[in-house]
């Protein structure tokens, strides 16, 4: 469960900010770092709950996300500070399967697919095109291989955006196993080192649980398909106030026990 590639273990006995879905809305992202700018103590640990990207203006958001972080890190230098963690959602797990497209048995579904859940902005960001992806998977596999090599290049070719992907972790969680962050949600049947996609789809066993996962006082999850605002339940923070379809982008901040104690909007 360690693995520092999959998971980010967070210090322990500390407050935790959590940001929901941005959905590339860097107008509500800017103005949230700024009033967190004035709320957030060097100590305090801050989690991006994934869905970072799609929809809105993507290569502003991840500058805004850049920056704010770096921000942060030259106020955070002894051994007190706490994490900046970026999770995996929905958005980033389908911009990464997109630059795998060629190894796709239905390319041509599975794009269109991607186009409707809203991948077209983050194709914007870095020069890719629609009716270009569309062409190159009916041509098949070299061509898309050669879509996407294009696509990976303009992704690298922007400071900070290529790192900030490969840094994306799929869940975080407190060094004392009290808070679990998470994308959209976990199965409540199996354990962390098994969830795989359910950390970005979610579950509807999730949805209807009762009590606590996996020994931790508190899931927190930033994505609600019913997009419901703050939700709290025993063992359960869901925070998701529409961002990215008309409503504010929220964050949240929660005590070392897994207490609301705060939250900001945008």
């Amino acid at each position: 469960m360690t693995n520092p590639s999959v998971f980010a273990v967070l210090p322990e006995g500390r407050r935790t900010w959590a940001i929901p879905s941005i959905f590339g809305q860097a107008g509500r992202l800017a103005a949230l770092h700024g009033a967190l700018d004035l709320r957030i103590a060097e100590g305090d640990n801050l989690v991006y709950l994934g869905n970072l990207i799609g929809r809105g203006d993507v290569a502003a958001t991840v500058r805004e996300l850049l920056l704010f972080r770096r921000s942060l890190m030259a106020r955070r230098l002894d051994g007190a500070a706490g994490g900046i963690v970026h999770l995996r959602g929905s958005q980033e797990e389908m911009w990464h399967k997109l630059l795998q497209l060629q190894f796709a048995p239905n390319p041509t579904e599975v794009l269109e697919w991607m186009l409707r859940q809203g991948v077209a902005a983050t194709l914007s960001a870095y020069g890719g095109g629609v009716e270009e992806g569309r062409t190159a998977a009916r041509l098949g596999a070299v061509a898309l291989s050669r879509w996407t090599n294009q696509l990976r290049a303009a992704v690298r070719a922007i400071d900070g955006h290529d790192q900030l992907m490969s840094s994306l972790r799929r869940a975080a969680y407190t060094s004392d196993n009290t808070l679990l962050f998470v994308s959209a949600g976990v199965d409540p049947r199996r354990p962390l080192s098994a969830q795989r996609d359910t950390f970005w789809w979610g579950s509807r066993e999730f949805e209807a649980s009762e009590g606590r996962y996996g020994g931790f006082h508190r899931v927190i999850r930033g994505a609600d398909p019913r997009r419901a605002g703050i939700v709290l339940r025993d063992g359960l923070a869901s925070l998701d106030g529409g961002c990215g379809f008309g409503g504010p982008l929220l964050a949240g901040c929660f005590s070392a026990e897994g207490h609301l104690v705060e939250v900001v909007e945008a």
